[in-house]
């Protein structure tokens, strides 16, 4: 259903805003390809929506250039602009009945027959029946799917969606990531998701960009940013990490040989985003393993011995914190499958991994461990 000519990569060249003294949004240059689905995401405050309203026209750059294709588009008003936006308050006109709300964008634009494409737009956001009633009689998620039709209809070239699901209750929100990620493949335009829910990046988009104080920290696939994070703030950031302040001594071969509180372990030199001075090693929850005791850590595998503090269940998993013989606590995802009984607070265990699942990050020196408290959620847990 694409646009009459090919869209081309959206790309942000030297994207800066200002307000006053803040810079919001930082020197950001980034391409998001044609036909992808494109997550920004950062907590409040990163610039990510800034960054959106820049590419809808709702905000004007103080520097720096907003491109489709060749054609720069960043001083063009909003409604002249092959851009749609889908914002958290779906903004439906309540004296419209849904099948006016979604014609909406074709009336305006002189367009005499709009029943086919109308009843196709209410076919793909599965509305079919739905047409003839009120926005006040449809429920919240009924209601994102008509403020997707009204935006999809108009045929943008790119959809920019600002926190479409954070005013839906968790069930529902987990449906229409699913929904959403359908609707985005069946359609094939560039979707640009901006979102501070980790999981919903994860689950919906191609690749994300994670922004922290105006840039993007790391972009790339949803997995290989959570298996191979850049910086200690996306580590914890995209899911939960155990960061151990460490120091790594350069390379030796193929790993990376560090020591932390006086214990020697090692990383792939492939694992290692810095081989030299103050790191951190890192290993995320799930990786960690909890035994009784050293003899029963498998060949390979480093470990750090410890006593239970905390244990949480969580219906997937049961969350476990170990306090380390130096004091700060890492925590462990173990898996409730049914096979092993829980652990309880006081036990001594020992937490082992392979050193294929653990990864080295540069640290400023003087940085103590970090570690994320079991209050979040992690990534791909039910609830």
């Amino acid at each position: 259903m694409g646009h009459e000519s090919p869209a081309g990569d959206l790309r942000l060249a030297n994207l800066t805003k200002r307000f006053g003294v803040f810079t919001a949004v930082d020197d950001l240059s980034l391409t998001i390809p044609q036909g992808s689905f494109f997550a920004l995401l950062g907590a409040s405050g990163c610039g990510k929506t800034t960054t959106l309203r820049m590419i809808a026209g709702l905000e004007e750059p103080t520097s720096g250039q907003v491109l489709l294709g060749d054609r720069d588009i960043a001083r063009l008003r909003p409604y002249k602009r092959p851009v749609n936006t889908v914002f958290q308050s779906y903004a439906l006109f309540p004296h419209l009945n849904i099948f006016e709300n979604v014609a909406f964008g074709l009336r305006r634009r002189g367009i005499r027959s709009v029943d086919d494409e109308v009843m196709r737009m209410l076919s793909l956001v599965q509305l079919d029946d739905y047409g003839n009633r009120r926005p006040a009689q449809l429920s919240g998620g009924q209601q994102q799917r008509v403020a997707l039709a009204r935006a999809l209809i108009n045929r943008p070239q790119v959809l920019l969606l600002d926190e479409p699901l954070g005013a839906l209750d968790l069930k529902l929100r987990r449906q229409m990531q699913i929904e959403l990620k359908r609707i985005q493949t069946e359609v094939g335009i560039t979707f640009v998701h901006v979102t501070h829910d980790q999981e919903e990046a994860m689950t919906m988009a191609d690749t994300v960009a994670v922004m922290n104080a105006g840039r993007i920290e790391q972009l790339g696939a949803p997995a290989d940013i959570y298996e191979f994070p850049a910086t200690a703030f996306v580590a914890n950031f995209l899911g939960q990490s155990n960061l151990l302040a460490a120091e790594a001594a350069g390379t030796a071969g193929t790993e990376v040989p560090v020591t932390a509180h006086g214990a020697r372990f090692s990383v792939p030199a492939d694992r290692a985003r810095t081989d030299r001075g103050a790191v951190y090693l890192g290993v995320r929850p799930e990786k960690l393993h909890l035994v009784g005791s050293a003899d029963q850590v498998p060949d390979g595998h480093q470990h750090i011995e410890g006593v239970v503090t905390d244990a949480s269940y969580v219906g997937v998993s049961t969350q476990y914190l170990v306090r380390t013989g130096w004091g700060s606590e890492i925590s462990a995802f173990a898996a409730n499958s049914g096979a092993g009984r829980q652990l309880p607070v006081g036990t001594r265990v020992v937490a082992h991994w392979h050193p294929r699942h653990a990864f080295l990050l540069p640290r400023e020196p003087g940085q103590d461990d970090r570690t994320t408290p079991l209050l979040d959620e992690p990534v791909g847990a039910a609830s």
